[in-house]
């Protein structure tokens, strides 16, 4: 979990500090559940899904990234 929410710092931005996004135009990820979160950030890495305010960040996201920030956003209510 700790992993995770080192990671989500750089999500906090636009998706607020505990997954709650500060302009409606974000995605709230506070409770989402885990493995839709991991499908939507893979679907952003792979090029499947794109954004140009993603795509830096997805870049350098490994699997293990992607699952501990999925793990961490799914514990926020």
């Amino acid at each position: 979990m700790d992993a995770g929410k080192a990671k989500a710092a750089l999500c906090a931005a636009c998706h607020g500090p505990e997954g709650k996004a500060s302009m409606p135009i974000y995605p709230n990820l506070a409770g989402q559940n885990a493995p839709y979160l991991v499908k939507q950030l893979k679907a952003f890495k792979e090029g499947k899904r794109q954004d140009p305010m993603m795509a830096p960040f997805m870049a350098a996201l490994t699997e293990a990234d992607m699952d501990n920030l999925a793990a961490y956003y799914a514990s926020l209510k």
